[in-house]
C-alpha cells in the first residue's frame, strides 16, 4: 500500500467520483482478514457498516492491524486510517495525530455522515490497543 502522503497527493487532484474509486481501490488492496477473525470481539461499534479490526504484534516493536468491512467505501476509509499507524510501535501510534493526518482528505464533507461516523471509534480502538502494549 502506498504511504499516506502519496495517497493524499493523488486524492487532491481527483473529482468526487474518482475519489470514491480511489477509496474503493485502497480497500481492495488491504491485506485479507481471515473470516475466523471477524467476530463480535473484533467488531468496531458505532459504524453503519460492519467493520472489524484485529491487532497483531508485528516484527520487532510494531503493531500490525488486520481490518475489513462489508462496505467498499468504508473499507477504503479503513485503509486510510491504517496508513497512519500500520506497523508503528505502540508509542508512535499513541503519539500520532491520526485525525490531523486524515484532515486533508476532508472525509466529513466528501462522504455522507453514515460513512464516517465510525472513524472516531476505530481510531479509539487502535489507540486503546496501542496503550495495552
Amino acid at each position: 500500500m502506498p504511504d499516506l502522503a502519496e495517497i493524499r497527493d493523488e486524492y487532491e487532484f481527483l473529482d468526487a467520483d474518482d475519489r470514491y474509486r480511489l477509496l474503493i481501490d485502497l480497500g481492495r488492496a488491504l491485506e485479507p482478514m481471515p473470516e475466523a477473525l471477524k467476530t463480535e470481539a473484533t467488531l468496531v461499534r458505532g459504524c453503519s457498516a460492519s467493520v472489524w479490526v484485529y491487532p497483531t504484534k508485528g516484527d520487532g516493536e510494531g503493531l500490525h492491524f488486520l481490518a475489513d468491512s462489508n462496505a467498499a467505501i468504508t473499507k477504503g476509509i479503513i485503509a486510510l486510517v491504517l496508513a497512519t499507524v500500520q506497523d508503528k510501535s505502540p508509542a508512535a501510534i499513541l503519539a500520532t495525530d491520526i485525525e490531523g493526518q486524515l484532515a486533508p482528505f476532508d472525509l466529513k464533507n466528501q462522504l455522507s455522515s453514515n460513512r464516517t461516523q465510525g472513524i472516531p471509534n476505530m481510531i479509539a480502538l487502535i489507540r486503546e490497543t496501542a496503550g495495552r502494549y
